[in-house]
């Protein structure tokens, strides 16, 4: 099937996944009380960032409670900004649209970026959405050029796209080659975003081969999946098969989980390929069914990880998992994943997870992990915990009012 055929199945599983249905004052008041949390939480933060007359980017806060800001080649450089285009689409403020251009504009020169592989959190979150939203032909610009810069690191005799530079920083310290992590399937979208605003297929098919070679090297027998795979430039072969976030090698990284079953699932939407769905699914079991997954469905930031119960939970996985089972809800009826995500939704919502107005660096969620074995971020706020939340509640407003399952206004 030709690339054309294939990305022209997004529109009309976008219509299929919406089902009619009721929607019920409960929900209303749940999203409107929600909306207003981020605004009063967002309003906060962008006070203090205007006030500082700079552009600032906040990605958690320190052991103190003082908010961290990052450069704009940071890998989560692209939330902040994305999460200003999602308020604006919650509210149709137009306060919020001035600041996610602002604050999206300000990350233009990371469409040159080639020496890792996360311009598509980057990118994708910040110029992709508000592309989406507003259609600035700029944008589409940006998007094409980032992802030829993505597509310099498409390593063709192993079929995948190379993550990190083997020789920068603690990466060098590992041995690897060519190390391939599974988050990497969050960057895909960029591509075939890039081939549909193109016309250029060189992108899908990076993609599908990145997608293709994942599937097949990256998950176990119980269709979890690793974090690192490590491959030989010179003949593809797999080299090693390693963690750099999770517990051990062989333990399951929470996120990592999450990263596999949202990427798989966006890599469906595109080339509907049942394998991808299949693969999402499968690991969506592997998550829902492990018996370190606790009754709420937040899991501890690794599902093997030693002390559970007294491990910390890892808040950013669980939005990021509901987002995807709204999506995959219109892909697989019956199978009640919608249900699923409301509740992920509900109990996030609840004051074990949602910060107060004006705590918690004014980030909306709290407790989330960035990386145990470096000793980094762990049980804080994160802002990609904040974009998935909020991209998830506006699947599910979208679905309950008989929308396309994304904020996507194609």
């Amino acid at each position: 099937m030709k690339i054309k055929q294939h990305l022209g199945f997004i529109s009309m599983l976008a219509i299929a996944f919406t089902a009619c249905q009721q929607k019920p004052a409960e929900t209303d008041n749940f999203l409107e009380n929600e909306i207003k949390n981020i605004e009063a939480q967002h309003t906060l933060q962008t006070d203090l960032i205007e006030k500082s007359g700079k552009i600032l980017n906040p990605r958690t806060i320190d052991e103190k409670g003082n908010i961290v800001y990052v450069p704009i080649d940071d890998w989560t450089s692209g939330f902040f900004p994305g999460t200003m285009w999602l308020d604006y689409d919650l509210t149709k403020d137009e306060k919020w649209k001035k600041l996610a251009e602002k604050y999206t504009e300000d990350l233009d020169s990371v469409k040159y970026l080639k020496w890792h592989h996360d311009v598509g959190f980057m990118i994708g979150c910040s110029y992709l959405t508000g592309y989406r939203l507003c259609k600035k032909p700029e944008y589409k610009d940006v998007i094409v050029t980032a992802a030829q810069s993505l597509s310099t690191r498409f390593r063709p005799v192993a079929g995948v796209i190379q993550s990190w530079d083997a020789d920068r920083g603690w990466q060098g310290e590992r041995g690897w080659e060519c190390p391939v992590i599974i988050d990497n399937m969050m960057n895909l979208e960029l591509l075939f975003e890039a081939t549909r605003l193109s016309g250029d297929s060189t992108f899908y098919n990076i993609a599908v081969s990145h997608a293709n070679t994942t599937m097949k090297n990256h998950f176990r027998a119980d269709n979890s999946c690793y974090h690192v795979i490590d491959y030989s430039l010179k003949d593809g072969s797999v080299r090693n098969r390693h963690t750099a976030q999770g517990y051990a090698h062989e333990s399951a990284w929470a996120r990592g989980q999450a990263w596999a079953v949202y990427g798989f699932t966006t890599c469906y939407r595109y080339t509907h390929d049942k394998r991808y769905l299949d693969q999402a699914e499968k690991t969506l079991n592997f998550y829902l069914n492990d018996k370190n997954l606790p009754k709420d469905l937040i899991p501890y930031w690794d599902f093997d990880a030693p002390e559970i119960p007294n491990e910390p939970r890892d808040v950013s996985t669980a939005a990021c998992i509901a987002s995807a089972l709204y999506e995959m809800d219109g892909y697989c009826p019956g199978k009640n994943y919608k249900e699923l995500a409301d509740k992920i939704l509900k109990n996030l919502s609840g004051p074990d997870y949602k910060a107060k107005v004006g705590e918690n660096g004014n980030f909306i969620l709290m407790h989330s992990v960035g990386s145990i074995p470096h000793g980094a971020e762990i049980d804080v706020p994160l802002n990609y915990a904040d974009y998935y939340y909020e991209e998830a509640l506006i699947r599910k407003r979208n679905i309950e009012n008989n929308q396309p399952f994304s904020f996507v206004n194609e």
